[in-house]
């Protein structure tokens, strides 16, 4: 296994908390006029307040961004090839999501965006987990939110037709 000094994996640490948040950067540009949409739109009575989302976001993508530090500081992209894979496909499907459901209003788009999201995650989780169980277990709260966003996400666009049609 390639062990790695200890001012690459600070440097690495570094690189990949600014990949996960340029995700979240990319997302959010999306998400601009996301809570004036979401206060006028028809919701489930257990949605939670908007301004819930930024504080929970921020911490996930901080806890995936040590996670995926810890699989990569393991050896590297080289060794961790399909982990790391399954965590890029992961972020892409993330930062995807708000485009889809916050800017272009396509309601079935992101539903299966977050189902596929989902799948990818379990995947990440299982790959980091046989690299690292720690970078697994991180990835956990980020699974169960996602869980609840689905299920947030289904109800929002059944509950509004007219807009996420």
């Amino acid at each position: 296994m390639l062990l790695l000094s200890k001012r690459k994996k600070i440097f690495g640490l570094i690189a990949w908390l600014v990949l996960c948040f340029a995700a979240s950067a990319v997302g959010a540009v999306a998400s601009i006029q996301a809570q004036s949409f979401y206060q006028q739109i028809a919701q489930p009575t257990w949605a939670p307040p908007s301004w819930l989302f930024g504080p929970v976001w921020t911490l996930l993508y901080a806890m995936m961004a040590v996670a995926v530090w810890l699989v990569w500081s393991c050896g590297g992209l080289r060794a961790n090839r399909i982990a790391l894979s399954f965590f890029g496909a992961q972020l892409a499907l993330n930062a995807l999501w708000s485009w889809l459901f916050f800017a272009w209003y396509f309601g079935a788009l992101a539903f299966v965006d977050i189902v596929l999201l989902w799948l990818l995650i379990v995947a990440t989780i299982v790959s980091f987990w046989r690299v690292r169980p720690l970078a697994g277990v991180l990835l956990i709260p980020y699974l169960l939110w996602v869980s609840f966003a689905s299920a947030l996400n289904y109800s929002i666009w059944q509950l509004n037709p007219q807009v996420l049609g």
